[in-house]
This record gives C-alpha cells, sequence and structure tokens, in this order.
C-alpha cells in the first residue's frame, strides 16, 4: 500500500490522480488532501477518500472542516503535509510558484515526488534537482510531456538522449494568422481542442507559455541544453514527447490525451496499473502530422530559449510575469496577445542573475511581478 498526498486535490489533475486510485483500492491510499480555497469540494474529497488530514491554504471566512479527519489551514499547514510520516508520495499538482517550498520540502523530508507543478523546476531546478541529487529522492514528472520522454528513455536507460522532442498540441489558435490572435478573447483562448485543465494552464497552453516553461522543465529533468530541445507542433495530441538517440533511432510514446495514464505511471514506476485509460487504436486515429512552431505567432517560445541562455532568475523572471499578466487577461483587463509582451518587458528589465538559495528565487520572483504589473500598465483595458 503506498500512502500518497495530494497537494491541489481539487484541481484537474488532483481529481484525475483520486480516480487512478479509486480504481487500486488495494495498492494506493489518498491519506492527505490538500486545496486552496474550494471548500465544498475538498469536503466531498474527505468524505469520499477518508484522508488522514486536509488543508485548505486559503479557506472560506467561518469554515472549521468537517468532523471525518484532522483539519488545517494556511500556507505552512501545506508544507506540513509534506513531512507527514504516513506519507510515502506527494503529488504537487499546486499551481504556480507556490509549488516550489512544497517541492522542497517533500525532498527534505525524503518524500518521492510526483511533479504536476512545472514552475517549482522553471523558477529553481538547480536547486531543486542538486536537493533531490543529495537526497536520492525521485523527481517523478506527470506532465506528459515530460512523462513521456521519461517514460523513453526507460526504454533505453544505458543510452543518453542527443534531442528531446517535446510536442505541443497548438492549442485553439494553431491555424490562427498573426491578425486573429492578435484579436483573440479570454473566452477563445480556453476553449482548448484537446485537453480538459484549469483556466490558467488552458491560456498558458493557448499563448505556448505553457511549452515554454516545458522546455525550461525539460533541461533541468533531463539535463540536455537548450539547443537540444525540439519543439514540434502535434495537433491530434497522439504522440506525448520522444527522445532522439546517436544512432538515429527516436522513440515516442503514444497514447490517447488522458492525463491519467502519466499520473498513474508516476504513482507506479518502474511498473503499470492495469485500468488506466481507453487503449490507443491507431486504425482509429488516422493520419498524425507534425509541424514547425510559429514563432512569429507564439513569441513565448522564443524567450524561454533567452531565458535559458541568461541562466539564473531570468527563468523565475518569465513565469512571475506570466502568473500576473495571465491574470490579468483571466480578468479581462490584459488582451490575450499581450501576455508575451509583457514577459519580454519584465525580462528586459531584469536581466538574469545568479541563484545561490531559494531565497533569491522568491527575490526575482517579486521583482518580476512588479516589472510585469508597471509593463502591464501600457495595455491595460
Amino acid at each position: 500500500m503506498q500512502r500518497i498526498a495530494i497537494l491541489g486535490s481539487t484541481g484537474s489533475i488532483g481529481t484525475q490522480a483520486l480516480d487512478v486510485i479509486a480504481r487500486h483500492p488495494d495498492e494506493y491510499r489518498a491519506v492527505a488532501l490538500a486545496a486552496r480555497s474550494s471548500a465544498g469540494q475538498l469536503a466531498g474529497q474527505v468524505g469520499r477518500f477518508h484522508p488522514a488530514a486536509a488543508v485548505l491554504t486559503n479557506p472560506p471566512e467561518g469554515f472549521v472542516g468537517t468532523n471525518e479527519c484532522q483539519w488545517s489551514f494556511g500556507e505552512e499547514a501545506l508544507l506540513d503535509i509534506c513531512a507527514r510520516e504516513d506519507v510515502d508520495a506527494v503529488l504537487v499538482a499546486v499551481v504556480g510558484i507556490a509549488g516550489l517550498p512544497a517541492v522542497l520540502r517533500c525532498i527534505e523530508c525524503g518524500k518521492k515526488v510526483l511533479l504536476a507543478n512545472k514552475e517549482a523546476l522553471v523558477t529553481g531546478g538547480e536547486l531543486v534537482m542538486r536537493a533531490a541529487k543529495e537526497k536520492s529522492v525521485p523527481i517523478l514528472p506527470v506532465d506528459s510531456e515530460h512523462s513521456a520522454i521519461f517514460q523513453c528513455i526507460q526504454g533505453r536507460p544505458n543510452a543518453r538522449p542527443v534531442r528531446i522532442v517535446l510536442t505541443a498540441s497548438g492549442g485553439p489558435f494553431r491555424t490562427w494568422s498573426l491578425q486573429q490572435v492578435r484579436a483573440a478573447t479570454v473566452e477563445q483562448a480556453l476553449r482548448h481542442p484537446n485537453w480538459s485543465m484549469g483556466r490558467k494552464i488552458t491560456v498558458d497552453s493557448a499563448s505556448m507559455v505553457n511549452k515554454a516553461l516545458e522546455i525550461i522543465e525539460a533541461r533541468h529533468l533531463f539535463g540536455l541544453e537548450a539547443d537540444k530541445i525540439q519543439v514540434v507542433v502535434h495537433p491530434q495530441s497522439i504522440v506525448h514527447s520522444g527522445v532522439a538517440f546517436s544512432d538515429g533511432a527516436t522513440l515516442v510514446q503514444m497514447g490517447l490525451p488522458d492525463m491519467r495514464v502519466p499520473i498513474a505511471y508516476a504513482m507506479s514506476y518502474p511498473d503499470r496499473l492495469p485500468d488506466v485509460a481507453p487503449q490507443l487504436d491507431l486504425t482509429d486515429i488516422g493520419a498524425l502530422t507534425f509541424e514547425k512552431p510559429d514563432f512569429a505567432r507564439f513569441p513565448a517560445l522564443a524567450l524561454a530559449y533567452r531565458a535559458l541562455k541568461e541562466g539564473g532568475t531570468a527563468p523565475v523572471t518569465l513565469n512571475g510575469a506570466n502568473e500576473v499578466a495571465v491574470q490579468l487577461v483571466l480578468e479581462k483587463k490584459l488582451p490575450f496577445f499581450r501576455i508575451a509582451s509583457v514577459l519580454e518587458a519584465a525580462m528586459d528589465r531584469l536581466p538574469g542573475q545568479p541563484v545561490a538559495c531559494v531565497e533569491q528565487v522568491y527575490e526575482a520572483d517579486r521583482a518580476a511581478r512588479s516589472a510585469a504589473q508597471e509593463a502591464a500598465r501600457r495595455w491595460i483595458l
């Protein structure tokens, strides 16, 4: 029985992880659940899965929890879950840089990390991977693309990849002209053609900032330089990513677009669980197509490579500025196509500086958010 804590249990990844656990009750137990403010949904999960602990980091006024488990509140309570003795693995599925302290606490306490929060590696990748190596703590990717890469590497564990092929659906604006993208609304950005995800990550997918962050995440997870990470637009979302080896072989991982597969693989690694998702039938899929990304329509991709080239705090700036810009877009205060403009302006103002400790990451994040707010004033609706 593997005992799992889920940080972000009411989100898309968290609810699908609970579905995997419900299908395999003899192998997994959800011992702790955490959410930001969805008190009613979290209470429902507590009633169904009977965890020992539940956390709301931003509880509604007057909410005191239920009698079914131990309830705690606030950001520190989220970190306390990572240190519980009855937790073997932690699925970190919270949104944004809030995942970084949780990942670091998991590593400090020797807990296996199931990583569905790319921002932890985007902002603190060197610190996280160094700490994980020192503590011999596995970091198992849950993002579908990074899970695919990880799975392909297991197929040739003694051969180092020479290139990573990172696939992208292209989002809802893949076939739109630059002029059309510049006129896109937030409602249109939230209509992803293949995946059902949270609002922020759906906007990130539409702007391809999500893929930009994944480039940086892949750099830290797999140790390849930026110029060895290739983004390929694949609108069918059947090939989830792959790796190329020195002998000319390229291995890819394929499957229907269902996040339960990478979630289950991270939970069960190195084994595989049955009854996770429907089987892929290639004869039903038909043609699979691949395209080069258009950096003019999706300039955020170029900013990822720039951030890796600058190093240090540059990826922190990219991420922090994006969190501000996306929130403004969701509030209908900033035009969608101005997201990349805000990111570039923040990076221009804050060149990358070396990072030696986590406090410098948080300082850089605060500076990035301030720079993004100032930059966004030029385009506020």
